[in-house]
């Protein structure tokens, strides 16, 4: 939403993406969205090997 042309809202987007000063150069911007949207979020599914598999 921060990069849309659309920006309807009362305060500056820059305060939208960065609203911390020490956010401007430690910010992270995920390379997808949510995972299978909400339902995904909250119905997390491990694909991890066993935990006896590490020792």
């Amino acid at each position: 939403m921060v990069v849309t042309d659309d920006w309807n809202h009362a305060y500056p987007r820059s305060k939208a993406a960065f609203p911390l000063d020490w956010i401007r150069e430690n910010k992270f911007w995920p390379m997808v969205t949510r995972v299978d949207d909400a339902y995904g979020d909250r119905n997390l599914v491990c694909t991890c090997a066993p935990i006896e598999d590490y020792w």
